[in-house]
């Protein structure tokens, strides 16, 4: 009965038209609503535009809200503000005191609880009260999450990001040292302990200042400053677009380019010209200088040393050509 019943209402009546009955058509329309719009990629959870933009929402959020866990591990500043960004955190009993005495414009003075003060922490408090830091005493762990694992002996000081300055500032910082401009150039040096040592060379050896390229270069982070015991408070250092056009501009100005390397045929003891103005450059461990600086250079130098099969530290050679340069002088001078 059920299966006649379906048949006579499907039968048309006779004198009816076959087709659409009215309104089918708003019905139709309303069955294929559906859920609306599709929905752009980004607000779909399961798309992958959507999970990219999840994460560029957190970095933003993050950025603005101050992730402290990054304190230890930017570009530490000893002029003022950088570009763009983060505080950073100077640790170490030496490297806080110099930076204090240069002037930093610190913000913050992390102190150790119960720590075993000495000189230099009573200055440091003393500068620090004096000039109206915040002063906060922290557990051990807090100080190890803020410098990011470094050796802090117990003292820490957040600063504003480093400013790098340009090369007329190196050049006005030797014209008002009324001795000949000194510069050191690195050129591919990553390691920013390297760099901060050259940094500690240069400031005992009367340099004027150093120079870094912006790509494939170390930069002056914390790492750099604790390395060079507070001389990235005194010893300016430049970046710049493209190292070989920069060392083309100094010489412009008067400055002779040094090259180091190995297997260079001068003795860097034998430069002729080491009381003149000069930028020694010291190239990477691995590759050494690169080509289009290489040519730059008005000389090739090396480091005379016993075993052939033996090779020196980038800060390493830097800090004995250096101290030639500064021996040449004196002598110069006598």
């Amino acid at each position: 009965m059920a299966g006649n019943s379906k048949r006579r209402g499907a039968v048309r009546k006779p004198g009816s038209k076959k087709g659409a009955t009215v309104g089918s058509g708003g019905q139709r329309r309303k069955a294929l609503e559906g859920r609306g719009p599709t929905p752009k990629a980004e607000d779909r959870t399961y798309h992958v535009a959507h999970k990219r933009k999840a994460e560029a929402e957190k970095k933003a959020a993050t950025g603005r809200g101050g992730d402290r866990s990054r304190a230890g591990r930017g570009s530490t500043g000893g002029r003022g503000p950088g570009r763009g960004a983060t505080t950073e955190v100077v640790a170490g009993r030496n490297s806080v005191l110099e930076a204090l005495r240069a002037g930093v414009p610190a913000t913050t003075l992390y102190i150790a609880s119960r720590l075993e003060a000495d000189d230099r922490t009573r200055e440091i408090l003393q500068i620090a009260t004096g000039r109206g830091y915040n002063l906060l005493e922290v557990g051990k762990p807090e100080l190890d999450r803020l410098t990011d694992g470094s050796v802090h002996q117990g003292v820490a000081v957040q600063v504003p990001p480093y400013e790098y300055a340009d090369l007329d500032d190196l050049l006005d910082a030797a014209e008002r040292s009324d001795t000949a401009p000194l510069f050191v150039a690195l050129d591919g040096v990553t390691d920013p302990r390297n760099l901060g040592a050259v940094m500690r060379s240069a400031g005992a050896f009367g340099g004027h200042g150093v120079i870094v390229p912006e790509r494939r270069a170390a930069g002056v982070t914390a790492s750099a400053w604790k390395t060079s015991a507070g001389a990235a408070a005194r010893v300016p250092v430049a970046r710049v677009t493209n190292l070989a056009r920069a060392l083309g501009e100094l010489k412009q100005a008067g400055c002779f380019v040094v090259g180091l390397d190995g297997e260079g045929p001068t003795a860097i003891g034998d430069v002729a010209f080491a009381t003149d103005p000069l930028v020694v450059v010291v190239g990477s461990e691995g590759k050494g200088l690169s080509r289009l600086v290489r040519e730059a250079c008005d000389v090739v130098a090396s480091i005379p040393i016993t075993s052939a099969v033996e090779s020196l530290n980038a800060s390493v050679a830097g800090g004995i050509a250096l101290y030639e340069i500064a021996r040449l002088r004196s002598a110069a001078t006598e």
